[in-house]
């Protein structure tokens, strides 16, 4: 493909790496955006990124695998469109997509995408795990099969497969029960939500997977969905509903937040400790909801919440989305977006990383063990503080 036909071939020459993507809100450090943390090159900065995308597509670099490296190391947190002072911001990430969809479509990527992307294809999950093992997690709790209760609980592949993400899961669903909510979820009978395989690039698979799920949605007759992980949240609410059908989506956290301002949630036996909440990407900076979880974590008797210095449109990605929660191209030093956010919920003097997303939960929890911080700090999805909260 030449530069010419790139949908993006009028915008991507007008970065000029002026260096401002680099940056959280509050201007603190140049390490906001995960890559550059990570590897501190000019090419894995987003600016740096863009021109070798441009360069490659323009046939003045080959492509190498290193390069496809760089190109899927992005974790697409939306740090750099926050951040971007040009009105070409909002399709900074829209643009690295489409250069990994082109890779896609000529059969380069790397061998760890390629993995993943095969794994969702042939098994509906990126671990290569059978579908018949995905409602496990709700052995022994009461959870209901879906039909036609008011909401259908959408675990998620993490949530359904990662042993220390199906604690969380297991935890709000004993929530939900405890607070009376009517709902179910679909077991086996469940697959990937696409999220990470349309920002891998990989638009037919990711096609299929939604019109999929909309399918056993529609033929479920579901109205209302409760999304466990907020990369659920923001492929069924901004990219499957484009698809043919307007579900109600609602992250967990938007639910809880009501239960708690209507009273219907009892956190009476109180949690005490100093937290410090960690913004998802894909709930934040994706889809502007900072309030809900801390509104969550506020209402719960003996929590002491403090703010990191990188918080809200600022925070420091934990360098799991885009896939790298399985690919891991950010890994394997203390330099990793996780293990330097785990440090920073450390200095701020929090004893309790709160997350509300199954990714976090998995990354900065094994950030803490590398870190050796366990014995001062754990990672707990909010799920299950409230549940502690509940006696539950």
């Amino acid at each position: 493909m030449s530069l010419a036909s790139f949908k993006y071939a009028d915008l991507i020459h007008r970065c000029f790496r002026c260096g401002y993507c680099k940056f959280p809100v509050n201007w603190t450090d140049v390490n906001n955006c995960p890559p550059y943390a990570r590897f501190r090159m000019e090419s894995y900065s987003c600016g740096g990124r863009l021109w070798l995308t441009r360069a490659w597509l323009n046939d003045q670099i080959n492509w190498t695998e290193h390069l496809a490296e760089i190109l899927y190391s992005c974790t697409t947190c939306k740090n750099c469109v926050i951040k971007c002072p040009l009105r070409f911001n909002v399709d900074i990430v829209n643009m690295i997509v489409a250069a990994r969809g082109e890779m896609v479509e000529a059969g380069k990527v790397p061998p760890a995408v390629k993995r993943f992307l095969e794994n969702v294809e042939l098994y509906g999950n990126p671990y290569g795990e059978s579908k018949t093992k995905r409602g496990q997690w709700a052995d022994g709790t009461g959870v209901e099969q879906y039909h036609r209760q008011e909401y259908l609980y959408y675990v998620g592949c993490t949530g359904s497969y990662d042993t220390r993400a199906q604690e969380a899961a297991r935890a709000l669903a004993m929530v939900m029960m405890k607070a009376g909510i009517s709902f179910g979820i679909l077991g086996s009978e469940e697959t990937c939500d696409g999220n990470e395989v349309h920002q891998l690039g990989e638009m037919g698979l990711f096609e299929m997977l939604a019109g999929n799920n909309i399918s056993t949605f529609n033929d479920l007759d579901v109205q209302k969905i409760i999304t466990f992980s907020p990369h659920a949240y923001n492929a069924m609410k901004n990219s499957c509903n484009q698809y043919g059908r307007n579900f109600q989506v609602f992250h967990y956290t938007h639910l809880l937040c009501g239960l708690a301002e209507a009273g219907k949630i009892n956190t009476s036996k109180g949690f005490h400790a100093r937290v410090t909440f960690h913004d998802p990407c894909f709930l934040g900076r994706w889809n502007d909801e900072y309030e809900a979880p801390r509104s969550v974590l506020n209402a719960i008797k003996g929590i002491e919440l403090i703010e990191m210095n990188k918080n809200r449109e600022g925070a420091l990605c934990c360098g799991g989305g885009g896939g790298n929660f399985q690919i891991n191209l950010l890994g394997g030093s203390e330099s990793s977006p996780a293990r330097r956010r785990v440090r920073e919920a450390h200095e701020a003097g929090a004893n309790i990383l709160a997350v509300a997303c199954s990714k976090c939960l998995v990354m900065l929890d094994d950030a803490v063990k590398s870190e050796e911080l366990g014995d001062k700090l754990a990672v707990m999805d909010i799920s299950e503080i409230v549940a502690k909260g509940c006696g539950i």
